[in-house]
């Protein structure tokens, strides 16, 4: 049979040949922006799609390509407008940043004084940027910042309690979001595990009873994501602590969201401190700074301890990098200072009721302008991120007028995306979680959300 000449034609088909495209002017001006083979693969895709549903005149090809790729070549980490009313959204990124912590990122982004002494030419410790700081502001003795607070429990047992046992409560055998599973923890860091009490009760007694010789530390880890009621009872920090002075133990503490104020009867940092000789909880929580792992060390044995886990091999896996390091040091210096309405976490802690609906009424007044129709509902928002389960903080939310789930998904959908709730079988906006300078943005996106269903 004789072999048909390429004409740039596929006979098959009668679709032209991705070759023949990719250099007609349409095509042309994409490999400009895009690239040749990002070109050639989202033609050959369209081209596919044609054959695959009986072609066409190719009237719309060139747009259908340059739609392509302009999806694939947008960026997939975006910004969202959070009115869910969950402070600490995991989904959403957890703490949104400060203005200086985010000016602080642009400074980190170049060439920086990271690793270097200005003064005396040599190098320097990138831990030194914020150590000082953090002593200061939680008046301990040691401190170490590492990349999570998964990491930094990781550390601590590792460089700790390796090839030792480590007594911890039956109850607090946590799974924190992600698969963070503390028996997995253990085992990776080479230490043992050593299960006392029970589920929903551990006494001091039952510490005392599970130490041995080879028994290195006595660990409290902070139940963050839920809660234990009814028949209970949990030993104190201030019990654990007599146990572990008395057999010569560490006593860590994986507080968790690391509360640095009272808060929702939220254990604090301050209150840790008092008994334990090593403390560890994240940045991005309830400190609202950049995802990090702080490390605590009281007195002379948790420096000691500290220093030791520094100089650990796992403590250059797990290191903070520059970008976390600047925006950790800026959100400190603004603890330092008192300047707290700064860090948005604490703003949206502490707002009060009769701002929130203030700022729901208003959007409720802009939206009936435009035609939307709102109503305004009680409710509750949520810190979020494994802190303070079951406590919710009252506040006043927007609720729109409308089939509930197609709202929030429109909503979703949209230019910035808005992220609402369902509540009361309503879409909700709760202010709480929407940022300064944000309300018009929500607006304009309810507005065309809305306009989109009609």
């Amino acid at each position: 049979m004789r072999r048909l000449r390429d004409t740039g034609i596929h006979r098959s088909s009668s679709l032209p040949a991705v070759g023949t495209l990719v250099n007609e002017p349409a095509y042309t001006r994409l490999v400009e922006q895009y690239g040749r083979a990002r070109v050639v693969d989202a033609i050959r895709e369209q081209i596919e799609i044609e054959r695959k549903s009986g072609g066409g005149d190719g009237s719309e090809r060139a747009d259908l390509v340059a739609a392509r790729l302009k999806h694939a070549a947008a960026a997939r980490l975006r910004q969202v407008v959070n009115a869910t009313g969950v402070i600490l959204h995991t989904n959403l990124g957890r703490a949104p940043l400060s203005r200086a912590a985010i000016e602080a990122l642009a400074v980190a982004a170049g060439y920086s004084n990271l690793e270097l002494d200005v003064e005396s030419g040599r190098r320097g410790e990138r831990a030194s940027l914020v150590s000082g700081l953090i002593t200061s502001l939680f008046k301990c003795d040691a401190a170490l910042v590492v990349n999570n607070n998964a990491a930094a429990v990781l550390l601590a047992l590792t460089a700790l309690c390796r090839g030792k046992g480590v007594i911890v409560s039956r109850g607090q055998l946590v799974e924190i979001g992600g698969a963070f599973r503390m028996p997995d923890v253990m085992r990776l860091s080479g230490a043992r595990m050593v299960e006392v009490g029970t589920t929903n009760r551990t006494r001091a007694a039952d510490y005392e009873e599970a130490v041995g010789p080879r028994t290195a530390a006595l660990l409290r880890v902070h139940t963050s994501n839920f809660q234990v009621t009814g028949f209970t009872e949990s030993a104190t920090l201030a019990e654990m602590s007599a146990v572990a002075r008395a057999h010569g133990v560490l006593l860590i503490d994986d507080l968790g969201s690391g509360a640095t104020e009272p808060v929702g009867g939220e254990p604090t940092v301050a209150e840790s401190l008092e008994h334990c000789d090593v403390v560890t909880f994240s940045g991005d929580k309830l400190l609202g700074g950049p995802q990090a792992g702080v490390v605590l060390g009281r007195g002379e044995v948790g420096a000691a301890a500290v220093k030791k886990m520094s100089r650990h091999p796992l403590a250059r896996a797990v290191r903070i990098d520059k970008l976390t390091l600047a925006a950790l040091e800026a959100t400190l210096r603004l603890r330092l200072a008192e300047k707290t309405d700064e860090i948005p976490v604490e703003r949206m802690l502490r707002a009060r009721i009769e701002d929130i609906r203030r700022r729901a009424a208003m959007w409720s007044v802009k939206l009936d302008e435009r035609g939307v129709r709102t109503r305004l509902i009680e409710g509750e928002s949520a810190v979020g991120g494994g802190s303070l389960p079951g406590h919710g903080l009252p506040t006043v939310l927007l609720a729109l007028e409308g089939p509930a789930s197609k709202l929030a998904q429109a909503l979703r959908l949209g230019d910035p995306p808005v992220i609402a709730r369902i509540e009361k079988d309503a879409c909700c906006l709760d202010p709480r979680t929407v940022l300064r300078g944000e309300d018009e943005v929500l607006i304009d996106a309810v507005e065309a959300a809305t306009k989109s269903l009609t």
